[in-house]
């Protein structure tokens, strides 16, 4: 099974342009999330791909493999189908340029759920720990059914306990199935291609989420719970905590 994965990387980012570039601990944010998927065994290739060229001669500073896609996607996934369709691969990862600290064992263990051949779309979990992160938009909330298949992600605070309302000046209730979606995404090809084939679902375009289009459609994503420290990167303040974290 040929393992394929991109980094999606677009410059003009809608929430913190030039994220991709920005320098975190003599590097810039992009070349974290290339080496470390790098790392990872059971990935055959790793490109980025970008619709920049600033993007892509930074890319190539490095050393990294680069695909200039087409600049006309309104999502990662999109892009990642461009890829895969044009490279060839069977199995199509999409690491988002959001995590810098994405863990090559998660990679890897990710990989390994598609031995089974039911799994078509699958995607990580973390626990939330604070109430700051379950009532921030920023952080994408998942709720699950009882074989580990996403059930729906959202922006809003999910589940949301009725006897006990979360208030912002209160701790996380104990015992909240809290999850928080990590950024990656393992898709096998010949879905991926169907997939984004079908036009954006009314549900990704509100919460401008693009895995809701798997759901919406009927398929199932399996999700997989890690007990990850990484920290995503949405905003500025994201980037002086990772620096913080890296340095």
């Amino acid at each position: 099974m040929k393992t394929l994965a991109v980094i999606p990387a677009r410059y003009d980012s809608q929430r913190f342009p030039g994220k991709v570039l920005a320098e975190l601990a003599g590097k810039p944010v992009i070349q974290h999330v290339w080496e470390r998927a790098r790392q990872a065994a059971r990935v055959d290739e790793v490109v980025i791909a970008t619709d920049s060229r600033r993007v892509a001669q930074a890319a190539e500073s490095f050393g990294a493999p680069v695909f200039l896609s087409r600049a006309a996607h309104a999502c990662g996934t999109d892009r990642v189908a461009e890829v895969a369709r044009a490279l060839g691969c069977d199995l199509a990862i999409n690491i988002q340029t959001d995590e810098p600290m994405m863990e090559p064992l998660l990679i890897d263990a990710l990989v390994d759920l598609f031995d089974a051949p039911q799994i078509q779309f699958a995607s990580a979990v973390a626990p939330i720990h604070s109430m700051a992160d379950f009532l921030d938009p920023n952080v994408v909330k998942v709720v699950c059914d009882d074989e580990g298949n996403a059930l729906y992600f959202s922006r809003a605070p999910i589940p949301w306990d009725r006897a006990n309302p979360p208030r912002p000046d209160a701790p996380l209730p104990e015992g909240l199935p809290a999850l928080k979606h990590i950024g990656i995404y393992l898709y096998r090809n010949d879905a991926l291609q169907r997939l984004t084939a079908l036009p954006r679902s009314a549900l990704e375009i509100t919460e401008s989420l693009e895995q809701l289009r798997v759901l919406q459609h009927g398929w199932k994503m399996r999700i997989l719970e890690w007990d990850y420290h990484g920290i995503g990167l949405d905003t500025e303040a994201d980037l002086a905590r990772l620096r913080a974290a890296l340095e």
